[in-house]
């Protein structure tokens, strides 16, 4: 898959993939396919391009607190 955005999007090899924009977006199913050919699901986990996997990768609750304190 090639970006055809201006200015283009992260690869998927790019630290920051996950800004790519989505292409298709199935919520019903907990996933979306973004246009760096990342299938990016609803926990956070990662299917790339390359058949690689990132495992869901969500902050912890400590850090979801206000303003990212541990209570």
């Amino acid at each position: 898959m090639f970006c055809q955005h201006q200015p283009p999007c992260p690869t998927s090899d790019a630290p920051d993939r996950e800004a790519a924009r989505a292409v298709a977006h199935h919520p019903e199913q907990g996933w979306s396919l973004l246009c760096n050919g990342v299938l990016l699901f609803e926990d956070t986990g990662e299917l790339l391009p390359d058949g690689r996997i990132v495992e869901p990768h969500r902050p912890s609750t400590a850090m979801q607190t206000a303003g990212g304190r541990s209570r």
